[in-house]
């Protein structure tokens, strides 16, 4: 019998080779959140939530160290090509990792938003024991969060260095999953929390099934899903199935669209701002926006930028569509989360202004603003979890009357952060303005009607700060609103949301001179 001569290898089989200590940010995140999961299954009751509260930070702060010694010495396509750590990478990956450190440090307040309503009024006596079990059992109940949280980092690391369609939706589902859950575990309003979490589910589904198909008609045009083959089919002509192109386009940034609640799809937004437990919000709303954005601009300027003539003009119509009905509708909010919420979407609006720049210095300006607002966001997010009536959250406006009164630092803290959202100098939210509509301004006649249309809409909404800070120093106290007394964690994560916010506003150069560097994709 003749010998067995072994069959060529196909290529599609060949070995893949992995750069280990780029990725191995993702890899430390990863480990952190199986761990979080077996600490669940096994560790006692009484001990799950200080082992996740300690375990948590310290994987996110473990995977920022490792990306800073290591993975920007080895910067690399890798993973048989699906993942490029390059500079924009990094960049974003490393902010991510900063901000959800932040963001779990409020989620590790055991009475917060996740937990229980007993807190101790600022000024006041430690509560009582009955106080103290109640909030010692919702915050051993609550302890999922934390690998939860991981998790979905891991998917958002992914999604800002995705090289490839395939990935990319592998990133957008492993960050959606954990957050549909985590929408619904407030213990206090559970009906509104579930609502929230459930059309955030559907929608987000929906929004999922968008960007498959547009994966699917890319790949049929191209003949592969790789970023850089696609704008190599768009460039040389070479799609066999131009009609596959425009569609593909479409449907793939309706998907990503969704993720930053651009508006026509933003209306899951102030229901699942409003439904999370607070502190929950605050980390899907700094560190959610960031990674869809970060898969925008690779996206659009890796994969689809040369056709971008085509579906340019499109984006434009919803970046001010986005602008105008974030401020107006924040107009007419009277609960501060959902106030929040719809000045998310006016500045998902912003953002988008800068990314139709297409240029280098619009990639450092966006990731620029991705920091100044995740700071900001999660700050202020974490000052409405200590505002409270009645063991409630206070979270109607008129609540939040006479605030600076009984609790100046409180409400000098907050007023701010609003002062940041709307832009005013010397806060990040000015800098983060200019770094983001300076490109566009530059880059034609489109760009000065978007810039236009944003001062226009960042005056509505500074009415809108300007209102709530009025309410909280010249009007009348509320009976029964109190300040609460956050804990070591919560008083960090404040503290840092704070300093980021102040120093990006007084002295932004280092800042954006790191953006700017970090500005560019490795092709």
């Amino acid at each position: 019998m003749p010998a067995l001569m072994p069959a060529a290898v196909p290529a599609a089989f060949e070995a893949v080779t992995v750069d280990y200590v780029a990725v191995l940010p993702m890899l430390i995140v990863v480990g952190g959140a199986l761990v979080g999961v077996l600490v669940e299954a096994f560790a006692p009751r009484a001990h799950r939530h200080t082992i996740q509260v300690w375990l948590t930070p310290l994987t996110l702060l473990a995977a920022l160290v490792s990306l800073v010694l290591w993975s920007r010495e080895h910067q690399a396509v890798t993973l048989g090509g699906s993942v490029a750590i390059d500079p924009v990478a990094l960049f974003l990956q490393g902010t991510l990792l900063g901000l959800a450190v932040i963001g779990v440090l409020v989620m590790a307040e055991r009475f917060g938003g996740v937990g229980s309503d007993a807190f101790t009024p600022m000024g006041a006596s430690t509560p009582g024991s009955s106080q103290e079990d109640a909030a010692t059992r919702a915050g051993y109940a609550t302890s999922e969060v934390f690998p939860l949280s991981l998790f979905a980092v891991l998917g958002m690391m992914v999604f800002v260095a995705a090289n490839d369609l395939i990935t990319l939706f592998v990133g957008l589902e492993v960050l959606s999953l954990p957050l549909y859950v985590m929408t619904g575990l407030a213990r206090r309003r559970r009906l509104l929390s579930q609502e929230g979490a459930l059309k955030y589910f559907l929608l987000g589904a929906f929004s999922s099934a968008f960007f498959l198909f547009g994966a699917a008609l890319l790949f049929g045009y191209a003949g592969s899903s790789d970023l850089k083959e696609i704008s190599r089919a768009i460039t040389t002509n070479s799609g066999d199935l131009d009609g596959l192109l425009l569609p593909g386009v479409v449907l793939t940034l309706v998907g990503l669209l969704f993720k930053v609640g651009a508006v026509p799809f933003h209306s899951w937004t102030p229901d699942a701002y409003q439904g999370a437990p607070t502190p929950v919000t605050g980390f899907m709303a700094a560190c959610t926006k960031l990674a869809a954005f970060g898969a925008i601009l690779r996206l659009t300027y890796v994969g689809i930028g040369p056709d971008r003539w085509d579906w340019q003009f499109g984006v434009v119509a919803i970046a001010i569509l986005t602008m105008v009905v974030g401020a107006v509708l924040s107009v007419t909010q009277t609960d501060v989360k959902r106030l929040l919420a719809y000045s998310s979407v006016a500045h998902a609006g912003f953002i988008l202004v800068g990314v139709l720049a297409f240029s280098q210095a619009a990639i450092g300006g966006v990731m620029f603003y991705l920091l100044a607002y995740g700071a900001a966001t999660i700050a202020a997010f974490a000052i409405v979890t200590m505002v409270r009536q009645d063991g409630s959250e206070a979270s109607h406006l008129s609540q939040w009357a006479g605030l600076g009164r009984r609790h100046p630092v409180v409400a000098g803290v907050f007023a701010f952060l609003l002062l940041a959202f709307a832009g005013i100098p010397l806060t990040s939210g000015f800098t983060a303005k200019f770094a983001a509509f300076a490109p566009a301004v530059q880059s034609g006649t489109t760009g000065v009607v978007m810039v236009v249309v944003g001062v226009l809409a960042s005056a509505v909404t500074a009415f809108v700060y300007v209102r709530l800070i009025v309410l909280m120093y010249f009007t009348d106290p509320v009976e029964g609103v109190v300040a609460l007394q956050p804990s070591v964690p919560s008083t960090i994560a404040i503290t840092l949301g704070v300093l980021v916010t102040l120093v990006a506003g007084v002295a932004p150069a280092w800042i954006l001179q790191l953006a700017g560097d970090a500005s560019t994709f490795l092709l």
